[in-house]
């Protein structure tokens, strides 16, 4: 029995760089032929200094374009020759991005997230970055973390 024959509910986040399209090439590998249900969000992170339902126009507008672009590849790209129950999208406005991601992970009741990452230097250490780490520490189910090579950029 395959690995991934259990995956049933995915919450894949989405931020709009180079490696949302490798997360899709991946999880197109995890559903294989089962049903499956994907949940792709987007995060707009909210300083601490302004309300967490400030207007941001700009960021709200971009995390639509990358729900949409990514909602489009999912139904068309992904739905070819296996059975997607259904794709839905969600725009969130949280204080971290982390957080967020592992409340829709239990909200959904996923069986993963699959996510991007890419190696940051941040204060002369190389990271992946606090989101993925909330997420690995956090997460009610199995992470799955697609590393961009190096220079490829982009990732929570």
């Amino acid at each position: 029995m395959p690995l991934h024959d259990h995956f049933r509910r995915l919450v894949v986040p989405m931020n709009g760089s180079p490696g949302d399209g490798r997360v899709l090439d991946v999880v197109g590998q995890l559903i294989h032929k089962h049903q499956v249900q994907i949940t792709l969000i987007y995060v707009v992170e909210v300083h601490q200094a302004m309300p967490l339902d400030a207007q941001l126009p700009a960021e709200i507008d971009r995390g639509e374009q990358v729900l949409a672009k990514a909602e489009h590849f999912a139904r068309h790209e992904l739905g070819q020759g296996h059975r997607l129950e259904f794709v839905t999208t969600e725009l969130l406005q949280a204080r971290s991005a982390g957080a967020a991601i592992v409340d829709e992970a239990i909200e959904r009741g996923a069986d993963a997230i699959v996510m991007a990452a890419h190696v940051q230097r941040l204060h002369g250490k190389l990271t992946l970055g606090d989101t993925i780490g909330y997420v690995l520490k956090n997460a009610p189910c199995e992470v799955i973390v697609v590393r961009q090579r190096p220079g490829q950029g982009g990732g929570a």
